[in-house]
Protein backbone atom coordinates (compact mmCIF):
# COMPACT_ATOMS: atom_id res chain seq x y z
CA UNK A 1 0.00 0.00 0.00
CA UNK A 2 1.36 3.44 -0.86
CA UNK A 3 2.17 5.92 1.89
CA UNK A 4 -0.79 7.93 0.55
CA UNK A 5 -3.33 5.29 1.36
CA UNK A 6 -3.67 5.08 5.17
CA UNK A 7 -4.52 8.71 5.89
CA UNK A 8 -5.87 10.28 2.72
CA UNK A 9 -7.76 7.25 1.51
CA UNK A 10 -9.17 6.45 4.94
CA UNK A 11 -10.19 10.03 5.64
CA UNK A 12 -12.02 10.65 2.38
CA UNK A 13 -15.77 10.40 2.22
CA UNK A 14 -17.92 12.16 -0.40
CA UNK A 15 -14.88 13.84 -1.97
CA UNK A 16 -13.75 10.57 -3.53
CA UNK A 17 -16.82 10.51 -5.74
CA UNK A 18 -17.81 12.92 -8.49
CA UNK A 19 -15.48 15.46 -10.16
CA UNK A 20 -13.08 15.74 -7.21
CA UNK A 21 -12.74 11.97 -7.06
CA UNK A 22 -11.87 11.87 -10.76
CA UNK A 23 -9.15 14.48 -10.31
CA UNK A 24 -7.67 12.86 -7.23
CA UNK A 25 -7.93 9.43 -8.81
CA UNK A 26 -5.70 10.66 -11.62
CA UNK A 27 -3.17 12.02 -9.13
CA UNK A 28 -3.23 8.87 -6.98
CA UNK A 29 -2.75 6.68 -10.01
CA UNK A 30 0.19 8.73 -11.22
CA UNK A 31 1.83 8.67 -7.79
CA UNK A 32 1.32 4.93 -7.38
CA UNK A 33 2.72 4.21 -10.83
CA UNK A 34 5.84 6.29 -10.16
CA UNK A 35 6.34 4.39 -6.90
CA UNK A 36 6.19 1.07 -8.72
CA UNK A 37 2.82 0.09 -7.31
CA UNK A 38 -0.54 -0.54 -8.86
CA UNK A 39 -2.19 2.50 -10.45
CA UNK A 40 -5.16 2.22 -8.16
CA UNK A 41 -6.39 4.87 -5.75
CA UNK A 42 -7.33 4.01 -2.18
CA UNK A 43 -10.99 3.58 -1.49
CA UNK A 44 -12.95 5.99 0.64
CA UNK A 45 -14.16 4.67 3.97
CA UNK A 46 -17.04 7.12 4.51
CA UNK A 47 -20.01 8.03 2.38
CA UNK A 48 -21.99 10.36 4.65
CA UNK A 49 -22.79 13.92 3.65
CA UNK A 50 -20.92 15.58 6.51
CA UNK A 51 -17.43 16.69 5.54
CA UNK A 52 -14.57 14.63 6.98
CA UNK A 53 -11.13 16.23 7.46
CA UNK A 54 -9.96 14.38 4.35
CA UNK A 55 -12.89 15.77 2.34
CA UNK A 56 -12.00 19.30 3.42
CA UNK A 57 -8.37 18.69 2.44
CA UNK A 58 -9.37 17.30 -0.97
CA UNK A 59 -11.58 20.31 -1.73
CA UNK A 60 -8.84 22.62 -0.52
CA UNK A 61 -6.23 21.07 -2.82
CA UNK A 62 -8.37 21.17 -5.96
CA UNK A 63 -9.64 24.72 -5.40
CA UNK A 64 -6.11 25.85 -4.51
CA UNK A 65 -4.94 24.65 -7.90
CA UNK A 66 -7.67 26.65 -9.63
CA UNK A 67 -6.60 29.90 -7.95
CA UNK A 68 -2.88 29.27 -8.39
CA UNK A 69 -3.33 28.70 -12.13
CA UNK A 70 -5.66 31.69 -12.60
CA UNK A 71 -2.93 34.12 -13.69
CA UNK A 72 -1.20 31.52 -15.88
CA UNK A 73 1.73 31.10 -13.52
CA UNK A 74 2.39 29.35 -10.23
CA UNK A 75 4.52 31.42 -7.86
CA UNK A 76 6.90 29.98 -5.28
CA UNK A 77 5.30 32.26 -2.67
CA UNK A 78 1.91 30.66 -3.38
CA UNK A 79 3.34 27.17 -3.01
CA UNK A 80 5.00 28.18 0.25
CA UNK A 81 1.73 29.64 1.56
CA UNK A 82 -0.14 26.43 0.77
CA UNK A 83 2.59 24.26 2.29
CA UNK A 84 2.65 26.35 5.47
CA UNK A 85 -1.13 26.13 5.77
CA UNK A 86 -1.09 22.37 5.24
CA UNK A 87 1.65 21.82 7.83
CA UNK A 88 -0.19 23.94 10.38
CA UNK A 89 -3.54 22.28 9.81
CA UNK A 90 -2.63 18.67 9.01
CA UNK A 91 0.87 18.10 10.35
CA UNK A 92 4.11 17.79 8.40
CA UNK A 93 3.71 14.18 7.26
CA UNK A 94 0.19 14.68 5.91
CA UNK A 95 1.20 18.04 4.44
CA UNK A 96 3.87 16.31 2.35
CA UNK A 97 1.24 13.93 0.99
CA UNK A 98 -1.15 16.74 0.14
CA UNK A 99 1.60 18.83 -1.45
CA UNK A 100 2.47 15.90 -3.71
CA UNK A 101 -1.19 15.66 -4.74
CA UNK A 102 -1.30 19.40 -5.40
CA UNK A 103 1.68 19.25 -7.75
CA UNK A 104 -0.12 16.68 -9.88
CA UNK A 105 -3.50 18.41 -9.74
CA UNK A 106 -1.85 21.62 -10.99
CA UNK A 107 -0.99 19.78 -14.21
CA UNK A 108 -4.53 18.59 -14.84
CA UNK A 109 -7.39 20.63 -16.34
CA UNK A 110 -10.75 20.28 -14.63
CA UNK A 111 -14.22 21.80 -14.64
CA UNK A 112 -14.16 24.36 -11.84
CA UNK A 113 -17.92 24.76 -11.58
CA UNK A 114 -18.55 21.03 -11.23
CA UNK A 115 -15.89 20.73 -8.53
CA UNK A 116 -17.18 23.71 -6.54
CA UNK A 117 -20.78 22.56 -6.81
CA UNK A 118 -19.79 19.16 -5.46
CA UNK A 119 -18.28 20.94 -2.47
CA UNK A 120 -21.41 23.08 -2.09
CA UNK A 121 -23.69 20.06 -2.01
CA UNK A 122 -21.71 18.15 0.60
CA UNK A 123 -19.95 20.71 2.79
CA UNK A 124 -21.55 22.80 5.52
CA UNK A 125 -21.70 26.57 4.94
CA UNK A 126 -19.19 27.57 7.69
CA UNK A 127 -16.57 25.28 6.18
CA UNK A 128 -17.18 26.76 2.73
CA UNK A 129 -16.57 30.19 4.22
CA UNK A 130 -13.30 28.93 5.68
CA UNK A 131 -12.29 27.56 2.27
CA UNK A 132 -12.97 30.94 0.66
CA UNK A 133 -10.92 32.73 3.31
CA UNK A 134 -8.01 30.41 2.57
CA UNK A 135 -8.26 30.97 -1.20
CA UNK A 136 -7.97 34.73 -0.76
CA UNK A 137 -4.82 34.08 1.25
CA UNK A 138 -3.28 32.26 -1.72
CA UNK A 139 -4.04 35.17 -4.04
CA UNK A 140 -2.32 37.59 -1.67
CA UNK A 141 0.68 35.36 -0.95
CA UNK A 142 2.96 36.96 -3.57
CA UNK A 143 2.01 40.48 -2.51
CA UNK A 144 0.37 41.26 -5.83
CA UNK A 145 -3.24 40.22 -6.23
CA UNK A 146 -3.95 39.53 -9.89
CA UNK A 147 -7.36 40.47 -11.27
CA UNK A 148 -7.69 36.98 -12.77
CA UNK A 149 -7.23 35.45 -9.32
CA UNK A 150 -9.97 37.65 -7.87
CA UNK A 151 -12.24 36.74 -10.78
CA UNK A 152 -11.70 33.02 -10.22
CA UNK A 153 -12.26 33.29 -6.46
CA UNK A 154 -15.48 35.23 -6.98
CA UNK A 155 -16.69 32.56 -9.39
CA UNK A 156 -15.81 29.88 -6.87
CA UNK A 157 -17.75 31.78 -4.19
CA UNK A 158 -20.82 31.85 -6.44
CA UNK A 159 -20.52 28.15 -7.23
CA UNK A 160 -20.08 27.41 -3.51
CA UNK A 161 -23.37 29.16 -2.77
CA UNK A 162 -21.71 31.96 -0.79
CA UNK A 163 -23.58 35.25 -0.95
CA UNK A 164 -22.02 38.38 -2.41
CA UNK A 165 -22.18 40.02 1.01
CA UNK A 166 -20.36 37.17 2.74
CA UNK A 167 -17.78 37.08 -0.03
CA UNK A 168 -17.24 40.85 0.13
CA UNK A 169 -16.87 40.69 3.92
CA UNK A 170 -14.04 38.17 3.62
CA UNK A 171 -12.48 39.86 0.61
CA UNK A 172 -12.39 43.23 2.38
CA UNK A 173 -9.88 41.94 4.91
CA UNK A 174 -7.40 40.85 2.28
CA UNK A 175 -7.33 43.76 -0.15
CA UNK A 176 -7.57 46.85 2.02
CA UNK A 177 -4.87 48.20 4.34
CA UNK A 178 -7.70 49.23 6.64
CA UNK A 179 -10.87 47.23 6.22
CA UNK A 180 -14.14 49.13 5.94
CA UNK A 181 -16.15 48.09 9.03
CA UNK A 182 -19.48 48.41 7.24
CA UNK A 183 -18.42 46.07 4.45
CA UNK A 184 -17.13 43.58 7.01
CA UNK A 185 -20.51 43.69 8.79
CA UNK A 186 -22.33 43.46 5.44
CA UNK A 187 -24.33 46.66 5.97
CA UNK A 188 -24.53 50.16 4.49
CA UNK A 189 -22.97 53.17 6.29
CA UNK A 190 -26.51 54.53 6.64
CA UNK A 191 -27.61 51.54 8.75
CA UNK A 192 -29.23 52.38 12.07
CA UNK A 193 -27.59 51.49 15.38
CA UNK A 194 -30.13 48.70 15.78
CA UNK A 195 -29.24 47.32 12.34
CA UNK A 196 -25.54 47.45 13.21
CA UNK A 197 -26.16 45.43 16.37
CA UNK A 198 -28.33 42.94 14.51
CA UNK A 199 -25.69 42.48 11.78
CA UNK A 200 -22.98 41.93 14.37
CA UNK A 201 -24.98 39.27 16.22
CA UNK A 202 -25.79 37.48 12.96
CA UNK A 203 -22.18 37.43 11.72
CA UNK A 204 -20.76 36.54 15.13
CA UNK A 205 -22.81 33.35 14.93
CA UNK A 206 -22.07 32.72 11.24
CA UNK A 207 -18.28 33.07 11.58
CA UNK A 208 -17.89 31.55 15.04
CA UNK A 209 -14.84 29.21 15.12
CA UNK A 210 -16.87 26.46 16.77
CA UNK A 211 -18.73 26.05 13.46
CA UNK A 212 -15.64 24.26 12.08
CA UNK A 213 -14.53 22.72 15.36
CA UNK A 214 -14.88 19.16 14.09
CA UNK A 215 -12.05 19.83 11.61
CA UNK A 216 -9.59 20.34 14.46
CA UNK A 217 -8.11 23.14 16.55
CA UNK A 218 -5.86 24.47 13.77
CA UNK A 219 -8.87 25.04 11.51
CA UNK A 220 -10.71 26.73 14.36
CA UNK A 221 -7.76 29.09 14.70
CA UNK A 222 -7.89 29.96 11.00
CA UNK A 223 -11.62 30.62 11.22
CA UNK A 224 -11.07 32.84 14.25
CA UNK A 225 -9.46 35.51 12.03
CA UNK A 226 -12.76 36.40 10.37
CA UNK A 227 -14.58 36.20 13.69
CA UNK A 228 -12.14 38.69 15.23
CA UNK A 229 -12.49 40.95 12.19
CA UNK A 230 -16.26 41.06 12.75
CA UNK A 231 -15.74 41.95 16.40
CA UNK A 232 -13.24 44.69 15.54
CA UNK A 233 -15.53 46.17 12.88
CA UNK A 234 -18.37 46.31 15.39
CA UNK A 235 -16.20 47.93 18.05
CA UNK A 236 -14.97 50.53 15.54
CA UNK A 237 -18.51 51.52 14.55
CA UNK A 238 -19.56 51.62 18.21
CA UNK A 239 -16.65 53.91 19.01
CA UNK A 240 -17.33 56.21 16.05
CA UNK A 241 -21.06 56.46 16.82
CA UNK A 242 -20.76 56.47 20.57
CA UNK A 243 -23.34 53.80 21.38
CA UNK A 244 -23.01 50.82 23.67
Amino acid sequence: MSKYGPWIGGALGWAFGGPIGGILGFAFGKIFTEMGGAAEAPQAQHTNRRAQPGDFAAALIVLSAAVMKADDRVMRSELDFVKEFLVKNFGRAQAEQLAALLRDVLKRPFALREVAEQVRFHMEHPKRLLLLQYLYGIAKADGQVHSKEVEVIRRIATYLGISDKDRASIEELFYRLKADPYTVLEIAPQASDAEVKKAYRRLAVKFHPDKVGDLGEAHREAAREQFIAVQEAYEQIKSERGFK
